[in-house]
């Protein structure tokens, strides 16, 4: 299945892609996620815990930066994972790009993403997974903001170095109750719409 995400970061696309390019920075502001492991500075391992109603999922495995295109801001990513309890996996591209958006800049992400085993019958119907990575991604980018809004900037203008003071803890895993409700909601009110034409 594909799907496309987006969010902003209050700040412009060179400081925007040197920010998103510090992963052991932004990794903590990813809801559930752990890293574990600096490979190099184009592969790390990691965890990332999701909450599917009474089912917990934790995929530990892999992520590589395949292409890195620092002038145009754009990058691919390759993620591989497996359930923590063999229940099945994740394959996922993502490409993502930086656009100006006002004084900003637009994060634009296109994902491919492949379930295995249980897991994808947990995961079953686009529409679930979809709200999913937009959770994800929604509470990623404001939990980015708020390390972001942590940091003064220097006086040159360029943000202070992170430092292990300032990073933020891990991110709690995405709520399966909630996300479902919204879904349901998202639906009706969409379902409520159509009638009316």
């Amino acid at each position: 299945m594909e799907f496309d995400n987006s969010f902003d970061v209050p700040l412009p696309p060179e400081q925007a892609w040197a920010v998103l390019m510090d992963i052991p920075r932004v990794a903590p502001c990813m809801p559930g996620a752990e890293l574990t492991e600096i490979v190099d500075p184009r592969n790390y391992k990691g965890k990332i815990s999701v909450r599917l109603g009474p089912v917990a999922l934790t995929f530990a495995g892999r992520v590589e930066f395949e292409q890195i295109d620092a002038a145009n801001h754009a990058a691919r990513v390759k993620a591989q994972g497996s359930d923590a309890k063999g229940r099945g996996g994740a394959n996922a591209t993502a490409t993502f790009r930086l656009e100006p958006a006002g004084a900003g800049s637009a994060v634009r992400i296109h994902t491919e993403l492949m379930l295995s085993g249980a897991v994808a019958q947990y995961g079953r119907g686009v529409g679930m997974i979809e709200a999913t990575a937009a959770q994800i991604v929604g509470q990623f980018a404001a939990n980015l903001r708020a390390q972001l809004a942590e940091m003064p900037p220097m006086p040159d203008g360029a943000l202070r170095p992170a430092s292990s003071e300032v990073q933020p803890s891990a991110a709690k895993p995405i709520s399966g109750l909630s996300l479902i409700a919204r879904v349901i909601w998202s639906r009706l009110v969409a379902l409520f719409s159509a009638s009316k034409t």
